[in-house]
């Protein structure tokens, strides 16, 4: 009985403990800009953040910045060279744009894993596909050749983005001055043969948009006709 009555008395006379407070929060004093070289470079400040963040950059190292541009303005040595500060900027908005594109590029990966599964789909070691339409006939041009051409293309979902047959005028070009899936896909017809080629977007434009019609990261469908090699 004792336990229950010391337990009773002990309940009764605990106190309930205080609540702390919440620190109160200073406020962030605004910046003070007096001369026109405050207010531009506030300005500077707000126009290069709104562009960076426009192109999908999130958070910079701040600090880290500041110090680029002190060195920059006062003539001091830059921790990187010119070589390697362009690389991480190319390498940091390379990252971005394959996290903006995730879905797409996965999308077009299911779409070439099942396209090989077609009986009439070739590949090459580059990850290069075609459907031969048309077989053609004689020699085959080499990199070094220019050929006249009829094309289409489209891009996975069927949007067409360019043709010569609407045009109504072949292409002639240098097989080594185009997209890499071109140059290879070309050099495996022969005068008279049309190919289908499903080129993976590291053979087409890669990371780079072309256009409002080609987004980044594009897996390219082309359908073509070699006409004649017109030579050298």
């Amino acid at each position: 009985m004792i336990p229950f009555c010391g337990y009773a008395v002990t309940a009764q006379t605990k106190r309930k403990p205080a609540t702390k407070k919440a620190p109160v929060k200073s406020a962030v004093a605004p910046a003070k800009m007096i001369s026109l070289a405050d207010s531009a470079s506030y300005a500077f400040g707000i126009s290069m953040g709104s562009g960076l963040k426009t192109n999908g950059l999130k958070t910079l190292n701040y600090d880290l910045l500041i110090k680029g541009l002190k060195a920059a303005f006062q003539g001091q040595t830059p921790l990187l060279n010119e070589q390697a500060s362009q690389k991480a900027i190319g390498d940091l908005f390379k990252i971005i744009t394959m996290e903006k594109y995730a879905p797409q590029i996965a999308k077009e990966k299911s779409f070439l894993e099942g396209n090989l599964k077609q009986i009439n789909v070739r590949n090459t070691p580059s990850g290069l596909q075609y459907i031969v339409i048309t077989p053609g006939e004689g020699p085959k041009p080499t990199a070094t050749d220019n050929v006249l051409v009829n094309y289409k293309g489209t891009l996975l979902d069927g949007k067409q983005f360019d043709s010569s047959y609407d045009r109504k005028e072949p292409l002639s070009i240098a097989v080594n001055r185009v997209i890499p899936g071109w140059t290879e896909g070309l050099q495996l017809m022969s005068p008279g043969a049309k190919y289908k080629f499903f080129i993976p977007y590291n053979l087409a434009y890669g990371e780079r948009a072309m256009g409002k019609d080609i987004p980044a990261y594009s897996m390219l469908i082309f359908e073509v006709e070699l006409l004649k090699i017109n030579g050298k």
